[in-house]
């Protein structure tokens, strides 16, 4: 078995180059703020209107070329908390790096954040390693593969102008199949886990593309979404919204499915003598009990990322709250998602007694 998994892996890594796609990008150095010189205060006028503040930021560049030099930058703060970059002496920045005639000019594109990122990420692997053993690092394995396949292969391919819809189900199928292989085994289990989460994301796309239709979505629920289209406006939006939706519902389909196929496959273990039937009353009972709770999560974790919407409708008239487009776009989502969750149970629950019952024969 440890063959075949090794094998899958090395299957998948090899492929993912294949579509890898090399786009032009800014490029960017970091550096150090050695002092800031404030010109102006930042306040509102009585008339409304904001003075602006400039800072003149001195900056030594740590990385590339002008590793070592030292750059005077201006840093306009216009009083927008969304917008002003604050800094004090000693804050690393990302730094915009253009040629000009004669040299480079340098402008502050933001603050550097990567290593606190660097950290969680690190805990994360440590305790997924240390608690979870083999396991977790099958896990480990199996989160890098499908962030890799996100990054590196489906935007690539939407990118291109594949049909996003297209190719974010063989990529969530490909996912799915690499991810619950690695943590479960090449097995009638991980089989009926497979089946069961790819035939649930299969009703998932077909509901977001309902709920697009029939809801009038357009795809430009978020700011990003803006700019995405003023870099790449030929691209299919509505399309790219439902394969938000669908990658959205993978994690917790993906969840449910191994959960009711081992329970399946443990109570077979305990008591060989059982038929489908049985298996399979088992299985809805245990998924009876998940349901609620990993349906409730799903909802909550996208309140929690739409939290300023929720806010946001203490001030607005509740019919027109909801009839907003990124309003009624986050709750399409969750929704979606939920029902996949909950078709998820019967059909793993079914799937996984006659895959299991029949591998035990």
């Amino acid at each position: 078995m440890k063959k075949q998994v090794l094998i899958l892996f090395l299957i998948v890594g090899f492929f993912m180059p294949v579509f890898a796609q090399e786009n032009p990008v800014l490029p960017s150095e970091i550096g150090q703020v050695q002092s800031i010189e404030t010109f102006g205060e930042s306040k509102f006028s009585p008339t409304g209107e904001l003075n602006q503040v400039k800072q003149s930021v001195e900056v030594k560049i740590l990385t590339g070329s002008h590793k070592g030099e030292k750059f005077f930058i201006d840093n306009m703060l216009m009083g927008n908390p969304a917008y002003d970059i604050k800094l004090k002496n000693g804050d690393k920045v990302i730094l915009h790096a253009e040629q000009a005639d004669g040299g480079v000019n340098f402008f502050i594109a933001d603050k550097q954040r990567i290593n606190v990122l660097y950290a969680l990420s690190g805990v994360f692997f440590a305790l997924l390693v240390i608690i979870g053993q083999k396991k977790g690092l099958f896990s480990l394995i199996s989160i890098l593969v499908t962030l890799g396949l996100i990054f590196w292969v489906l935007t690539p391919l939407i990118l291109s102008g594949i049909n996003p819809i297209l190719a974010t189900v063989l990529v969530c199928v490909l996912a799915s199949i690499v991810t619950i292989y690695l943590v479960g085994g090449l097995n009638s289990k991980s089989s009926a886990a497979i089946l069961g989460t790819v035939l649930s994301l299969g009703i998932a796309g077909f509901l977001s593309i309902l709920s697009i239709k029939f809801a009038s979505l357009t795809g430009f629920s978020s700011e990003e979404s803006m700019f995405l289209f003023s870099a790449h406006p030929n691209l299919n939006f509505v399309g790219i919204l439902a394969s938000a939706m669908i990658i959205g519902a993978l994690g917790a389909v993906m969840d449910i499915g191994m959960s009711i196929s081992s329970t399946v496959n443990e109570i077979f273990i305990s008591s060989s003598d059982m038929g489908v039937k049985d298996l399979f009353a088992s299985g809805m009972n245990v998924g009876k009990d998940i349901i609620g709770t990993m349906a409730n999560t799903l909802i909550l974790a996208y309140l929690g990322g739409a939290f300023s919407l929720v806010l946001l409708s203490s001030n607005i008239d509740l019919q027109k709250f909801f009839n907003l487009n990124q309003v009624a776009t986050e709750i399409s989502s969750a929704l979606i998602g939920s029902i996949a969750i909950v078709l998820c149970v019967p059909i793993t629950a079914i799937i996984s007694a006659y895959l299991i019952r029949r591998g035990g024969k």
